[in-house]
């Protein structure tokens, strides 16, 4: 007879507590929608008597079947890093099967339409059992293929820890939908820590007399543009550059990832001011504290400014338009080889520009240095207020082909893999003791021989260290997102976490937004306008931008342009939802 080692989560305070989610009364198709709950606190349960299970589970376990499973999985195959057959054979997929007896029956697509192609997988009725990598599971929870797992939480233990221990319910309440479910587990997060960034070249900007360590911990986005002028007029002075020249010229932006919106640059600066745009558009909608409603934030004077600073930049002979339609490899080639003084960067980036220019440039012919974001309308980061990332939807597939009790196993061996710490190391670092250590203090470093561009830790100039990434698929993006600050940042190479704690002790948290939950009518609604919306507001900012249009000249004709596609219809439902 064998007994799990369940340990339940013990919930402080009041028993089980509930929170209402903001639902509408009235759907836009007629339908009603019933105010929802989630809980505050999850208890654990068991859901079959603890002894004779097929398997060990329980916080503190590692999940392992007594006889071996094989579970479907799709996988987003990064072309910068694609799978081989190593990762199956002793890599990151042997080490799962070692630790749990279950094999990982992996079908893959290109990152690239990885979401094209498992929607046609899905409605075709060809779903994996497991579905990591999904942002928006929007597309999935009206037709029934998709477990609402809401409803099965309550078997995790590994999920349910974080959930109380963090306090996530209200993060959670933002993935809700009208019907009181959730559809994917959220990669979930103790804090946010912000990633994207510019990093710049310290040494030309120390010389140009620019004291940024100092100007950045309250600059705003006209000092960092006078630091601009000074810098440049140095370089210009210095022969690096002729008046003519651009000293920026930004990745993530153009054809090639900036997605037609203005990417990562234009999604940063407007952040600082309250509003959406670049990556971080969506359709539009954003909740406005000093008002306690929702708002269509490109139509707002938030957005004007934002629009206004970030065209300073272009018409200062500062920042190049091209940024907005060139490809990634032309600003990162002008930034090492030193005809540029700025660009963006992220955290896992860091030791790979640090490669590149040593080899162009040569070692101590440079310093790098990560800047605190500028402030725009608020001193708020630019991280996001919710603590979730990407997740992983079940399949209503695996639920009917494996049973009640199959499922539940399933289930077992999802939250190991995606929430215990113990999974979290593995699939992030590899073998403890073969390819990292960790010393007294709890700090991990890879052992020498080995390298890892997910991680930040670049090859040797010689080429001849391992990547852990690219040899056994570990620091992959399909498993480890989410985690505690510590798990999240043991990977930071100094310059990377002085920039991280910069921004914390700078910049505020942004307030997080209160759920809403759009029934499918709804839905299908917001999405027929806002996509068009979108489309114009995208085209209308770049030309604002990139001084195409003027911004002040035609500024009115812009939101009245928005206003014949229907913008009032998309603020209107948001209000029905937000009551």
């Amino acid at each position: 007879m064998k007994t799990t080692k369940l340990a339940k989560v013990t919930c402080v305070g009041l028993a089980i507590s509930m929170l209402s989610t903001l639902a509408a009364c009235n759907g836009a198709g007629g339908e009603s929608s019933e105010v929802t709950t989630i809980p505050s606190q999850i208890e654990t349960t068991t859901a079959q008597t603890e002894e004779d299970l097929p398997y060990d589970y329980g916080y503190g376990v590692t999940f392992h079947a007594d006889e071996p499973v094989t579970y479907t999985m799709f996988f987003s195959d990064a072309s910068w890093y694609p799978m081989v057959d190593t990762w199956k054979t002793e890599g990151v997929f042997k080490q799962i099967q070692d630790r749990t007896n279950v094999t990982l029956d992996i079908k893959s697509y290109d990152s690239g339409d990885y979401m094209e192609n498992i929607t046609l997988d899905i409605n075709a009725g060809n779903a994996a059992y497991i579905i990591p990598k999904i942002y928006d599971d929007s597309a999935f929870v009206d037709g029934g293929a998709i477990v609402p797992i809401s409803d099965y939480v309550q078997y995790m233990p590994y999920f349910t820890e974080f959930y109380n221990t963090y306090n996530l319910s209200g993060d959670i309440q933002t993935i809700t939908r009208s019907n009181g479910k959730y559809y994917k587990l959220p990669g979930m997060k103790e804090a946010n820590l912000i990633n994207y960034s510019f990093v710049i070249r310290k040494d030309i900007w120390d010389a140009a007399g620019v004291d940024v360590v100092e100007l950045e911990k309250t600059w705003n986005w006209a000092d960092m543009l006078e630091a601009l002028k000074k810098v440049k007029a140095y370089m210009v002075a210095q022969g690096m550059c002729a008046e003519g020249d651009y000293i920026w010229s930004d990745l993530w932006c153009g054809n090639e990832s900036g997605q037609g919106s203005g990417g990562n640059l234009l999604g940063i600066i407007a952040a600082t001011y309250d509003c959406n745009a670049g990556w971080n558009m969506g359709n539009g909608m954003r909740y406005n504290v000093d008002q306690d409603k929702f708002i269509f934030s490109p139509t707002t004077d938030n957005y004007k400014a934002f629009l206004l600073t970030a065209n300073s930049f272009i018409e200062s002979g500062i920042l190049d338009p091209e940024t907005f339609t060139q490809d990634d490899a032309t600003a990162t080639s002008q930034y090492y080889n030193g005809k540029t003084a700025i660009m963006s960067i992220n955290q896992g980036q860091y030791a790979n520009y640090e490669e590149n220019m040593t080899a162009q440039l040569g070692a101590g012919n440079y310093e790098n240095y990560v800047l605190t974001i500028p402030v725009g309308s608020t001193n708020n980061s630019t991280v996001s207020p919710e603590r979730l990332e990407n997740g992983v939807m079940i399949s209503q597939k695996a639920l009917d082909e494996l049973g009640e009790d199959g499922f539940l196993e399933l289930i077992r061996f999802v939250d190991w893999l995606f929430y215990s710490h113990e999974a979290y190391d593995l699939t992030k670092w590899g073998v403890e003791g073969e390819h990292y250590t960790v010393d007294a203090d709890g700090n991990k470093k890879l052992v020498d021989g080995f390298c890892c561009g997910g991680l930040g830790y670049g090859n040797d100039e010689a080429g001849s260290m391992t990547d852990i990434r690219l040899q056994w698929g570990y620091a992959g993006g399909n498993f480890w997102y989410g985690g505690t600050v510590a798990e999240m940042s043991d990977n930071l190479i100094p310059p990377v976490a002085d920039y991280v704690a910069r921004d914390t002790a700078y910049r505020d948290v942004p307030p997080l937004a209160p759920g809403i939950a759009p029934t499918e009518d709804q839905n299908e609604e917001i999405n027929l306008i806002a996509t068009p919306l979108i489309s114009n507001v995208n085209t209308w900012t770049l030309k604002f931008v990139t001084g195409q249009e003027d911004i002040n000249a035609k500024w009115d004709e812009y939101v009245k342009s928005c206003e014949d596609l229907n913008v009032q219809g998309l603020v209107d439902i948001y209000a029905q939802l937000y009551k």
